[in-house]
């Protein structure tokens, strides 16, 4: 198979939608001869957070020496984001052979995986075949039944902030999802808890106890806020002072303490990270669509925050960098997201608010969005493409930020780009 071959074949299952459960992939890996089975890993679940705090380990694993890799969705630019070595993207020639190799044990599978099962074990051949030394494994969706849960004990089970998402899929109650999340729970495994929403704390509890897992809850007693800027920001944890953060989310912070505290229980396994790698992969870890700064002069940003609790974060952030200073606002979601608590956290910090389309099936169309907005009083003006609303945003001395889908994160650095080339040409 070429490249786009090996894409288009991974994007014809998408028909076959998302079906949590264990049996397809089960049976998919055991014909592959369970590669998931020769590695070792960090095994990370949450509502929000999650790809953050992999990021970050993955940094940190990477700055020690190791040979990791990284696991996580959805992409933002290109699909090989998905699946990492050295926080490097596979590269297409690789993504190619490994599919190649898939292909026929997939067809011979009478109950067809779906795209995320296939692209699942695709990971485990390729962090086998690189000769991983550990893998940050990134829950697609839950944990219990997500396809990443059919790993054994893993070195560490993360369980990142919890609140209301997918709740056709989860539960509608926070117990409901932290059952969900707790799935990846393992027998006599090690278990961070982020910790942060009371209802969630004895669900967890309740696993570990029946697991006999040990949990450990972060205490974020000990964080204290340093400098920040447009480019990163410092704070203090436990007996660590002046640590440099890459990231610009105040979340981050937080985000950055259970990253510690899951450094601490790794090196009590044996895992050996120095207080240099601990520095360097904070500081240098990079992560699209996370607040992320496109210009600097006027400010835009783009975030993932798609659900409110991540819309809460981003508003947070902003008010911090911005306490006097409204931003124009590139807004697209799914319509089966709580799109209308997340308009009223955006008010505060909202000037006028420009609405897109993003590319999904389960896209909210833009003018229903901006009828939306108008409801609470707010200016809406709805565009046909995200490049429209990215040229008319960006015009003006007034920060941007696009937010509400990271399925619009990817057109939103396209039409950046494109921006910028001609603007440069003209």
């Amino acid at each position: 198979m070429t490249y786009e071959e090996a894409i288009a074949y991974i994007h014809g299952m998408y028909w076959r939608g998302s079906k949590l459960g264990l049996v397809r992939v089960t049976e998919l890996c055991e014909l592959l001869g369970n590669p998931q089975n020769k590695l070792k890993f960090i095994h990370v679940a949450g509502t929000n957070g999650k790809g953050s705090t992999c990021a970050m380990l993955s940094r940190i694993l990477c700055a020690q020496g190791y040979r990791t890799g990284l696991f996580v969705s959805p992409y933002v630019d290109r699909f090989n984001e998905r699946i990492q070595f050295n926080n490097d993207p596979i590269a297409d020639d690789e993504l190619a052979e490994i599919i190649t190799d898939l292909k026929p044990v997939v067809e011979s599978m009478e109950n067809a995986p779906t795209e995320f099962e296939v692209i699942t074990a695709a990971a485990f051949l390729y962090y086998v075949r690189k000769q991983c030394d550990y893998v940050v494994l990134e829950v697609g969706l839950g944990g219990e039944l997500d396809s990443t849960n059919i790993i054994k004990t893993p070195l560490l089970s993360i369980i990142t902030a919890i609140d209301y998402d997918h709740m056709h899929i989860l539960g509608n109650t926070i117990q409901e999802i932290a059952h969900a999340k707790a799935g990846i729970i393992k027998d006599n495994g090690t278990v961070l808890f982020y910790g942060q929403h009371p209802d969630a704390l004895p669900v967890i509890e309740a696993a570990c106890e029946k697991h006999h897992a040990a949990l450990h809850v972060v205490d974020r007693s000990t964080l204290q806020e340093g400098a920040y800027d447009l480019h990163g920001q410092t704070f203090d944890y436990r007996g660590y002072r002046d640590l440099r953060l890459g990231l610009l989310g105040k979340y981050q912070m937080r985000n950055a303490a259970t990253v510690i505290d899951a450094v601490e229980l790794l090196r009590e396994q044996g895992v050996e990270i120095s207080d240099e790698a601990l520095r360097t992969g904070l500081e240098k870890t990079v992560w699209p669509a996370r607040f992320e700064l496109l210009r600097e002069d006027p400010p835009f940003f783009v975030d993932g925050g798609h659900n409110p609790h991540g819309v809460r974060g981003t508003v947070e952030t902003y008010q911090r960098l911005f306490p006097d200073r409204k931003a124009k606002i590139i807004m697209g979601m799914m319509r089966d997201k709580d799109v209308s608590q997340s308009i009223g956290l955006l008010l505060p910090i909202a000037q006028e608010f420009y609405t897109v389309t993003p590319n999904n099936d389960r896209a909210m169309p833009a003018e229903e969005l901006a009828e939306l907005i108008r409801s609470f009083g707010a200016t809406a003006t709805s565009f046909s493409s995200v490049a429209d609303a990215i040229e008319t945003a960006a015009r003006g001395e007034e920060p941007s930020l696009a937010v509400g889908s990271l399925y619009m994160a990817g057109e939103v650095h396209e039409a950046f780009r494109d921006l910028i080339e001609k603007r440069r040409d003209s």
